[in-house]
């Protein structure tokens, strides 16, 4: 009975000093959970022990993806791969501090961390680690009554949620198209318009690159901006072709387009496209026409355009008056032309240009005269001298030489004298 004791004692006395020998090696990981923002920087806060006769050598920290006795290692302060790796930094030191900082935390980064230590006597790893978790940001939307569809009006509120937040606010930023616009966990869009629409982000205060994924917002709209164009003219000729084209904008986009016609006090449906072709537009086209721009959220009329199709009898009128325009510029050029011709007709006619024409053919010869009343006894040397021109006229005939040419065709020219009796004057001879 008392061996049976004496073994007892011994055996707590070994249990006890076995605690007190495992006790002097140990790794404490102060948060066994930590949650982190994907784009952020987490820190596993950690500390270790060991017996004082023991100097550490080495310390490393490892991943559940690979063995955490062998590595590889996230960070190994006995080799260079922390130079490799700058994401992984190690804030502790060789005694008792073993906290590691992760920078921009990603989704594969998920997992246990285990940090293990080498001294000059021993080896050993703390098993249980912590678990690092990554999350987004998220944006919900909270919409004012009606369904889902946001349109122009609506009233809307834009949260931005961290999952990692344990009932600690988060500090947050918020940007549209990449361009800060509040701070805070909500984004109030009140009387929206289509000004609001864009994609919205929002990221942690203290970390620009923990950005949420995009939410999409799109303001609705009925139809705004409507207008027409003529191709083209307004003011066109019977016979042309004409289109008139209607243009809006909407959200969704406008595919009804009605043209009208007004007639008095009437108005008539023409056409269901954004554009109305007009073939060979006629006198019965003329008119206003307008157009109206449809989708699902409402309609929007065009302003109104007038088509002016010439008239016929315009038409007729502006060819009589060219026609006459010509019909007087050739009977002006006819007279002209005829004036000119009498003109020279009269010129070539005329006794000065005959007489001109004649001297310039006309042979003088000096003749004696003789006087049968005289007696032929008078003397040669005292005669009395006759001068007769003899004109031979080539270039025209008179009316009687015409006639005497229709009986004697043979007849090539005929010889005009005229004699007139002088005053005697000294012989003088000439060569005929």
């Amino acid at each position: 009975m008392c061996a049976e004791q004496g073994n007892l004692k011994w055996t707590l006395m070994l249990l006890i000093l076995e605690g007190v020998l495992c006790s002097a090696w140990n790794v404490e990981y102060r948060q066994q959970h930590i949650c982190a923002v994907r784009g952020s920087s987490a820190i596993i806060p950690c500390s270790f022990t060991y017996p004082d006769k023991e100097f550490v050598e080495s310390v490393k920290w490892g991943h559940e993806r690979h063995d955490i006795f062998n590595g590889p290692f996230l960070y190994d302060s006995s080799s260079d791969h922390d130079k490799r790796s700058q994401r992984f930094q190690y804030i502790g030191d060789k005694k008792h501090n073993c906290s590691l900082k992760i920078h921009q935390v990603e989704h594969n980064d998920t997992g246990r961390f285990v940090f293990r230590f080498i001294t000059t006597g021993d080896k050993f790893s703390g098993r249980s680690g912590s678990t690092l978790k990554i999350v987004d940001l998220n944006i919900s939307i909270t919409k004012h009554g009606g369904n889902k569809t946001v349109k122009e009006g609506d009233s809307v509120n834009l949260t931005c949620i961290n999952s990692c937040d344990d009932g600690k606010p988060s500090a947050f930023n918020w940007f549209k198209n990449g361009q800060s616009i509040n701070e805070g966990p909500v984004v109030y869009l009140r009387n929206m318009s289509s000004t609001n629409s864009g994609n919205y982000t929002c990221s942690l205060n203290s970390h620009s690159g923990t950005t949420s994924e995009v939410m999409r917002i799109d303001v609705e709209y009925s139809p705004k901006n409507t207008s027409v164009s003529v191709t083209p003219s307004a003011v066109v000729d019977p016979g042309n072709n004409v289109t008139l084209i209607c243009s809006s904008h909407g959200n969704p986009p406008v595919e009804n387009y009605t043209w009208f016609k007004i007639h008095s006090n009437n108005i008539t449906a023409v056409s269901h496209q954004a554009e109305y072709n007009f073939r060979s537009i006629s006198q019965g086209d003329d008119g206003q026409y307008l157009c109206t721009a449809t989708n699902e959220h409402g309609s929007h009329n065009s302003s109104v355009v007038t088509l002016n199709v010439r008239a016929h009898n315009k038409r007729r009128i502006l060819i009589i008056i060219s026609a006459l325009h010509c019909c007087v510029a050739v009977s002006l050029i006819a007279i002209a032309v005829a004036a000119i011709r009498r003109f020279w007709k009269k010129r070539s006619t005329s006794p000065e240009t005959d007489c001109e024409v004649e001297s310039q053919n006309a042979i003088y010869v000096n003749l004696p005269a003789f006087d049968s009343s005289q007696k032929q006894e008078r003397s040669l040397c005292e005669p009395e001298l006759v001068y007769a021109t003899v004109n031979i006229n080539t270039k025209r005939k008179t009316d009687m030489v015409q006639q005497m040419d229709s009986h004697d065709d043979g007849d090539a020219s005929v010889i005009y004298s005229t004699v007139s009796r002088t005053q005697p004057l000294k012989p003088s001879y000439t060569e005929p």
